[in-house]
């Protein structure tokens, strides 16, 4: 994959599809996805939204989302907190 690759803009016509159902859509020239198409698949995250990206462990984050619907909000409140409470600590 080259550098224009991830630079290409779409030329779909998004407002004409998003008119459209299911049904209307001709996905005939769509080859069917295979395990191997997803083995080498690759996860592409707009730049825009890429600097947020955490990995939590899945029981952590159960956690939080049983705590409501805000749980993100209360995920940043806690690390907020956690820093606050730390400031005079530097990483060595």
């Amino acid at each position: 994959m080259s550098a224009n690759d991830l630079s290409n803009t779409s030329r779909t016509n998004w407002a004409a599809l998003e008119a459209m159902t299911d049904e209307e859509i001709d996905y005939s020239d769509i080859p069917p996805l295979t395990d191997e198409f997803f083995e080498k698949a690759t996860l592409r995250v707009p730049a825009t939204q890429a600097h947020n990206l955490i990995q939590l462990d899945p029981d952590v984050m159960a956690w939080f989302q049983s705590q409501g619907a805000e749980y993100k909000a209360l995920i940043n409140s806690v690390l907020r907190r956690y820093i606050e409470n730390n400031r005079d600590r530097q990483a060595s």
